[in-house]
């Protein structure tokens, strides 16, 4: 349980959000885990530059509560019930940071010092294991209140959050004790009030920040990944009262007869499908009063032959009102989705002119490489997206659908579509072998339906992008989007009819063996693009990360940096762009876990995907120093892209970088650790001044 007192300067700051002068001026906060509620990233403070970035050192460093929880309970270090990554983003309120944790814990922090204010934890692992990814969470919510007036009391300022356990959660943010007066005792449960009976272990759960908008908590949901049925939990949008904690609105994200698309779920299919659910971070528009929603795949990612039809809203940006869930306009990117293409990042909303007009919009990213923009008011295309023909599948039952949308503008930061001009090509030998392994399975441009022979995919399921997303500079109008290539190997096969009643399930081949233990693609396997979106248009790219340049087979040709195939973050300041990378493995040293079939009941069940290919690679393996490129975070120039200051780090990288000023002095703070390792957080600053 929680525990402290409440601070003077905390109360004081707290109530400036409410209307009252700041103590400190100077000091800024980072009220939202993605920087303020349009998900840009942005901070407008520059004590950090260009000029002295490379005096950057750790100024503190915090231990997560979860690492002695851990070492307590011996079910939480099992594997089965092992934590994932520490992907938390802080959010800075006054003279405290606040941070979840993979437990679902929450703390409190001193900005200057790191030092621990107070911890509550509601042992939401009791429940056991959440679904998907495990024990992850990525931030809370701070609501500032509500002043008296109009006949109402004043009500103290809350953090907001949900649980692995699917609570909603109310806590004080000055003592870190539940908020009485909300729910049940401080929490909603949020099994309740949806349209079928769901089960909380290991099917549904919150892992993403909720949305405060127009005094209302929206929140999401993550909804197993890998069912073994076509019933599923839905994935519905629920509004609710930040005081009393009382549901307000629902959004059916599969909508009930007489709602908006549902006619594009045949045969009844909406009774029973699943998912479709916002799992990741959402953005909102006060002004507007509109949240914006990314939602994900419907039931069975990859066969759709129960669920025939477009399936609106699956894979859709929907703009509700915030304090209604009304929908206003909504845009829905791929049509019966075949290839796990939720839409995972949280739309970016800023201004931008084009052609003279000054427009606010919304820019969403996709696992397949589009940034697709909006007038984010109208829901009207910045530029014309067009329907183009895309193959059909030819699996038993399977009813594709015959067009997709594809944007003209902007180009897309990925590579799109397998066929022999992605192989890599180093020397005529590494060509001849991606060749005979590109034709083992089917292959085709962007959009081609997995197979029952198996068919290659170009982004694969996890990007493109992935859920940090980008940032967008306010100043300039410019985009920053991290990316990585990576194909998969989808196929399609019968399951156990002991374990799933499916007609079908897929099967994926995460990492694909590649000639000699290489990508089968050319690099960048990571990279950073740079827009300008007021024109549409790509300034320039950048390789992230150095890739397997000192492979034995390769080594010799001096080709430079490929870019790792690994999640990153971004964060943008007035001058400097820092990017949070991952450690990544190369594709040899991830042969062990690099496959995956639907009917497993977690993501977690792997199996070689190519023992006799696997051994090959291990020959050619003379090193291990080439197939490891460590976590780092680093400062690029933001106009051109140029590294100003880089480190490695001793833990892996999880969360995405804030950064804020305290007491006179810029922080930039980034999680680290997770999945085995100790969970903490890094705050780097420049050296203190001295006397």
């Amino acid at each position: 349980m929680g525990s402290g007192t409440c601070s003077v300067a905390v109360a004081a700051t707290l109530s400036l959000l409410v209307g009252a002068v700041p103590a400190a001026a100077q000091d800024s906060d980072w009220p939202v885990t993605t920087g303020d509620k349009g998900g840009r990233r942005y901070a407008a403070i520059d004590q950090i530059d260009r000029d002295n970035a490379g005096d950057l050192g750790i100024a503190w460093r915090w231990s997560s509560p979860d690492n002695d929880r851990i070492a307590e309970d011996g079910r939480l270090r099992s594997r089965r019930m092992q934590p994932g990554n520490y992907q938390a983003t802080p959010i800075k309120i006054g003279d405290r940071l606040y941070s979840t944790t993979g437990l679902s814990q929450i703390a409190a922090l001193d900005p200057a010092t790191g030092a621990t204010e107070w911890v509550y934890d509601p042992e939401a692992y009791d429940a056991g294991r959440p679904t998907n990814l495990g024990f992850i969470h990525r931030g809370a919510s701070f609501w500032p209140g509500r002043p008296a007036g109009d006949g109402g009391e004043e009500v103290p300022a809350r953090l907001f959050y949900g649980t692995g356990d699917a609570r909603l959660l109310a806590v004080d943010p000055f003592t870190g004790e539940p908020v009485g007066g909300f729910g049940d005792a401080g929490a909603v449960d949020l099994t309740q009030g949806l349209r079928r009976e769901v089960r909380r272990r290991r099917a549904y759960a919150v892992t993403s920040p909720v949305m405060l908008c127009r005094d209302t908590v929206i929140v999401g949901s993550s909804i197993s990944d890998a069912p073994n049925y076509p019933d599923a939990p839905p994935g519905d949008v629920r509004g609710y009262d930040p005081v009393t904690g009382e549901l307000r609105w629902i959004f059916h994200s599969i909508p009930e007869p007489g709602e908006h698309g549902h006619e594009t779920w045949e045969n009844d299919s909406w009774q029973y499908t699943g998912n479709a659910n916002v799992w990741t971070l959402m953005t909102a528009d006060e002004g507007l009063g509109l949240v914006y929603l990314p939602f994900g795949s419907p039931t069975n990612d990859w066969y759709g032959g129960h669920r025939l039809g477009d399936n609106l809203f699956a894979e859709s940006l929907v703009a509700l009102d915030c304090e209604t869930g009304e929908r206003k306009w909504h845009f829905q990117a791929i049509r019966h989705g075949l290839w796990d293409y939720d839409l995972v990042t949280p739309p970016i909303l800023g201004e931008i002119e084009v052609d003279g007009r000054r427009i606010k919009a919304a820019a969403q990213l996709s696992k397949q490489g589009f940034v697709y923009v909006f007038d984010r008011e109208s829901g009207e295309a910045v530029w014309p997206i067009e329907d183009r023909p895309v193959p059909r599948s030819t699996v038993p039952g399977e009813r594709s659908a015959p067009t997709q949308p594809f944007p003209t503008k902007p180009p897309a930061y990925s590579r799109q579509g397998m066929h022999e001009g992605q192989l890599i090509d180093f020397t005529p030998e590494i060509l001849a072998r991606a060749k005979e392994i590109l034709e083992q399975y089917d292959y085709g441009p962007l959009y081609t339906p997995p197979s029952l022979r198996g068919t290659w995919n170009l982004p694969g399921w996890g990007g493109g992008a992935s859920w940090p997303g980008g940032a967008f500079d306010p100043q300039t109008g410019w985009l920053y989007v991290p990316s990585h290539n990576r194909p998969v190997v989808l196929t399609i096969k019968k399951p156990d009819p002991n374990r799933s009643s499916f007609d079908f399930i897929g099967s994926i081949q995460i990492s694909p063996p590649g000639p000699f233990g290489l990508p089968i693609v050319k690099p960048p396997y990571g990279l950073l693009t740079a827009y300008d979106l007021n024109r549409g248009e790509i300034e320039w790219t950048r390789p992230l990360g150095e890739g397997p340049t000192g492979h034995p087979a390769i080594r010799h040709l001096d080709l430079g940096p490929m870019g790792s195939s690994t999640r990153s973050h971004v964060l943008l300041t007035p001058s400097l762009l820092f990017v949070a990378q991952g450690a990544a493995l190369h594709p040899e040293a991830e042969m062990e876990g690099s496959s995956m079939d639907l009917e497993s009941s977690a993501l977690e069940d792997l199996a070689v995907a190519n023992e006799e290919e696997a051994a090959a690679a291990a020959e050619v393996a003379a090193s291990r120093d080439w197939r490891y490129d460590p976590p780092t975070i680093s400062a690029l120039d933001k106009e051109s892209g140029e590294t100003v200051w880089r480190v490695e780090l001793e833990l892996d990288v999880g969360g995405s970088p804030m950064t804020y000023l305290h007491q006179g002095r810029q922080y930039v703070v980034v999680a680290v650790g997770g999945m085995g390792s100790p969970a903490e957080l890094l705050a780097f600053a420049l050296p203190e001044a001295r006397d």
